[in-house]
């Protein structure tokens, strides 16, 4: 798959959207909207429930699901039995969820922000504290990258 941009601009992107008020999973998604060929309005509905770890249940960062979202359109499978396609495309996503722990320590979101598990269902308000207290818009800029990295390593 060819890239439009460069990996550091959809990284760039992606975390200008997270600091737009977009949760992870929508950021990353987001940035990517020039080859997953979504609307904006369709991709933010559809990642809305994987902001905080999934609903902020704390479970796997939505940074990472918005990535997986993203490579299931670039290089996913549709048919259910496609048993060679569906392995190999598990392949790239336990690559890319193992590179992301390389680099952060995990992709449990609990585990990234060092807090408990699920919280209140009311998310935090987006004011400069939060922006400076939460590495968040670090692990939306991060997951972007790696993804354009390893979308481009593909290409080669």
């Amino acid at each position: 798959m060819k890239l439009n941009y460069t990996p550091e601009e959809y990284s760039t992107k992606a975390k200008a959207l997270f600091e737009q008020g977009y949760n992870c999973a929508q950021a990353v998604l987001l940035a990517f909207d020039d080859i997953t060929g979504f609307d904006t309005k369709t991709a933010a509905a559809l990642s809305s429930s994987f902001g905080g770890g999934m609903g902020r249940l704390r479970e796997v960062c939505g940074a990472v699901s918005g990535m997986f979202m993203v490579s299931g359109i670039v290089r996913g499978y549709s048919d259910p039995k496609a048993t060679t396609e569906k392995a190999e495309h598990y392949a790239f996503i336990q690559k890319l969820a193992a590179d992301y722990k390389a680099e952060n320590g995990s992709i449990i979101c609990r585990e990234l922000l060092d807090l408990p598990g699920a919280e209140s269902p009311i998310p935090e308000e987006r004011t400069a504290d939060y922006y400076r207290r939460r590495p968040c818009g670090e692990y939306v800029a991060r997951a972007a990258l790696l993804l354009a990295k390893t979308l481009e390593a593909d290409e080669s």
